[in-house]
C-alpha cells in the first residue's frame, strides 16, 4: 500500500533521509520510532505529498506521489503532530469542508456523527474552532481524517493530547479500519503502545532504517524500548 524506495530528503546540505527502502502492507499498523530529529515528520509529509524530496520514490497503492500527486491524496489521510486548523470555522463547518473536498456524500451526517460522539465533540461542533482546547483540536482534526475512510492513513504521534478514552477509542479505531483492508504508519514516542498495537515497526537513527520488519521477530524476547535504546547507541 505504501512503498519507499530509495526514498531521500535534504535540507541544505544535511541529509534528512537517506536511501530508505520500506513497504507498509495491506492491512499493517506499523509503527514508525525514532529520537527528535531522525526523519519521522520528513518521511511522513513526504508520503503526503507535502514535502518534495530529491531522491527516490513513493509509492502509494503503486502510484508515484511525485507522479500523479491528486490520485496518490485522495487515498490517504495525514494528520501532523501539530495539526493547524482553520480557527475562524465552526467545528461542523471544518468537517463538511473535509467531506465536500473528499466528496463524501454518502452517510456524510452518520460518520460525522459516530465520531463525533466517540471523542466527545458532539456538543461543540457549533463553536467555532478559536475556542477549542488543544485537545479538542486534536479530536477534531482525528475525525477529518478518518471521515473519508482512507485506504492509507498517516498519522504522526497521534496520540499526544489525548484523553484517556479518546486514545482508546482511536486506537480500537485502528483496528478495525485495518480489518477492512486499510494500511496504518504512523510514528510515535509511546513505545508501549506501539509495541502492543502495531504488527510491525521500524527504527530510523539520523535518517537512516537501522532494523524494520514483524514486531515479534524485531523483539524476540526484548520489550520494544530495550530494541531502540540499542540500536540508537550502537
Amino acid at each position: 500500500m505504501l512503498e519507499f524506495k530509495n526514498f531521500s530528503k535534504n535540507y541544505g546540505n544535511k541529509k534528512a533521509v537517506d536511501n530508505l527502502n520500506l513497504s507498509i502492507e495491506e492491512g499493517d499498523i506499523y509503527a514508525f520510532v525514532g529520537h527528535n530529529g531522525a526523519g519521522k515528520t520528513t518521511t511522513l509529509k513526504s508520503a503526503a505529498g507535502i514535502l518534495p524530496f530529491e531522491g527516490g520514490d513513493i509509492l502509494i497503492d503503486g502510484v508515484s506521489i511525485l507522479a500523479n500527486p491528486i490520485l496518490c491524496k485522495k487515498k490517504i489521510a495525514y494528520l501532523p503532530d501539530n495539526p493547524d486548523l482553520y480557527d475562524f470555522l465552526k467545528g461542523i463547518d471544518y468537517l463538511n469542508f473535509i467531506c465536500d473536498i473528499y466528496e463524501v456524500d454518502d452517510n456524510r451526517e452518520e460518520l460525522i456523527k459516530k465520531y463525533s460522539d466517540l471523542f466527545g465533540l458532539t456538543g461543540f461542533l457549533g463553536n467555532t474552532i478559536n475556542t477549542y482546547s488543544h485537545g479538542m483540536k486534536q479530536k477534531l482534526a482525528i475525525i477529518s481524517s478518518l471521515i473519508h475512510k482512507p485506504k492509507l492513513l498517516l498519522l504522526d504521534e497521534p496520540f499526544v493530547g489525548l484523553d484517556p478514552e479518546s486514545t482508546h477509542n482511536l486506537k480500537e479505531i485502528m483496528k478495525e479500519m485495518t480489518k477492512d483492508g486499510c494500511s496504518i504508519f504512523f510514528s510515535t514516542h509511546i513505545l508501549d503502545v506501539a509495541e502492543k498495537l502495531c504488527n510491525k515497526v521500524a527504527v530510523i537513527k539520523n535518517g537512516k532504517l537501522v532494523i524494520a520488519g514483524e514486531m515479534k521477530k524485531v523483539l524476540k524476547d526484548k520489550t520494544l524500548e530495550d530494541v531502540f535504546m540499542e540500536k540508537i547507541h550502537e
